[in-house]
């Protein structure tokens, strides 16, 4: 358990709630709100510090920390992989193409299901990869446009990106301090680009799983291996 931790995440979900979204962005789903028995049992099973290395992603999902309040949290994942379960309201607004389906969501997220399934490539038992490593994602926000498609963080109006932005590093700078983190691994460019501005700490940069990712597509287990040995942590994937 980590209840530092878990204080933290609640002021971030309180804080970005406060925030109005304008631009492309018609809907806004926050995991940490709906989701949150799931969240709560993800950080009480695996959360305890002190971590070498924390693992950090941009965003949810739709289909994966969208329907499970885990990061890259693809459902069959969390179910029998993490072993967590948990109620998953749905949000007050969303889009009819995005459903919040909890553990009944048959739809799998590529991203969460290779990174998860390369954990557990490495780790048959989850306990073995959280005793050294603990993932979050940057931002708790899901951002839809009318249509249904994803919106990263970084395509935000610049003002509303940064005034998100200024909650979420906060938010990562004392879940850093909550986890006893020595080092952040940013999944992709832009997590990796956040955490080094706003830690301190040591960061390094594997590729983002994302199936839009022909470098992931190449074959994503390999070259996240290589970029966790290049950046000199071992054993982790």
């Amino acid at each position: 358990m980590n209840a530092e931790l878990l204080e933290v995440f609640e002021a971030l979900s309180a804080r970005v709630r406060r925030l109005r979204f304008g631009g492309a962005v018609a809907y806004v789903y926050n995991p940490l709100e709906y989701a949150w028995p799931v969240v709560k049992a993800y950080v009480d099973r695996f959360g305890a510090g002190p971590k070498e290395v924390v693992l950090l992603g941009m965003n949810p999902g739709p289909f994966g920390m969208a329907q499970t309040g885990v990061p890259f949290g693809e459902v069959s994942a969390v179910r029998d992989y993490l072993g967590l379960r948990g109620k998953v309201s749905a949000p007050k607004s969303f889009h009819e193409k995005r459903p919040v389906l909890g553990f009944d969501c048959t739809r799998s997220e590529v991203s969460g299901a290779r990174l998860w399934g390369a954990v557990q490539k490495r780790h048959p038992a989850p306990e073995s990869f959280f005793a050294r490593a603990f993932v979050l994602n940057y931002c708790p926000l899901l951002f839809l446009g009318e249509t249904g498609a994803n919106l990263t963080p970084d395509k935000l109006v610049p003002a509303e990106r940064k005034a998100l932005e200024a909650i979420c590093d906060d938010a990562l700078t004392k879940s850093f301090a909550a986890l006893g983190a020595k080092r952040v691994v940013g999944i992709g460019q832009y997590a990796a680009k956040r955490a080094a501005l706003v830690t301190g700490a040591d960061v390094a940069c594997i590729p983002h799983p994302s199936p839009a990712s022909p470098v992931a597509n190449r074959g994503w287990d390999g070259a996240a291996k290589k970029a966790f040995e290049d950046a000199g942590v071992e054993g982790i994937l």
